[in-house]
């Protein structure tokens, strides 16, 4: 489990692919200022919001492997840049974001990025199958980020169909937000991984199980 508060901005160094089409990557990953005296071989770390097992380490680095279903439900590890790094949470630590299992839902659009005042609106147009989750005030996570969801728009597929072509979701993010993790980066067009709340995801279920 992890809290969507992103402990340090790492890099991937190397991405080596595993074999065929089919297969997956290995990724090596310059960890920044996460500390790594703690880590053991197995141990998982939060990279972009998405759990991965840590199979090699040294001093300043380690490396995962990402199977091929991995790399087609997620954005931002096929190749080098920054990304968002979390530890798994202890029984003990604080909660500052909300409870993340780190397996990413789905992927949504950038649809604007733009500062507003101080701050800046960050706004992403969700898939449909995760308009459900989605809530005015509620939390979702973006790359990783713990976020709240500040607006909810549903929007129509067209005027001849009944279904609706996803949910745009508007998040207000703080200097502070933008200053230590990856989203400073965002730009209209890009993918991002978004994972919704635990929480609301057991609700759906409990509701809907015969």
């Amino acid at each position: 489990m992890f809290t969507g508060i992103v402990a340090a901005v790492g890099r991937i160094a190397q991405v080596t692919p595993l074999g065929g089409a089919d297969a997956g990557v290995r990724l090596t990953i310059k960890a920044g200022t996460l500390g790594l005296d703690d880590v053991a071989i197995g141990d998982s770390i939060a990279i972009e919001g998405a759990c991965m097992t840590v199979i090699a380490k040294s001093a300043g680095s380690f490396d995962v492997e990402v199977s091929r279903e991995s790399l087609s439900k997620t954005a931002g590890l096929t190749g080098a840049g920054e990304v968002n790094l979390e530890k798994a949470m202890r029984p003990t630590d604080r909660l500052g974001g909300h409870m993340v299992s780190g397996h990413v839902d789905g992927q949504g659009e950038v649809v604007s990025f733009a500062a507003v005042g101080e701050s800046w609106q960050l706004v992403i147009r969700a898939p449909q199958e995760l308009a459900k989750f989605l809530a005015y005030k509620g939390s979702i996570t973006v790359n990783g980020v713990s976020l709240t969801v500040n607006r909810v728009t549903d929007l129509p597929a067209g005027p001849e169909a009944g279904a609706l072509a996803g949910t745009e979701i508007s998040i207000n993010l703080i200097p502070h937000t933008i200053a230590v993790t990856t989203l400073r980066h965002l730009a209209a067009g890009r993918r991002v991984n978004l994972e919704i709340d635990l929480i609301a995801r057991y609700v759906e279920r409990m509701l809907t199980a015969k």
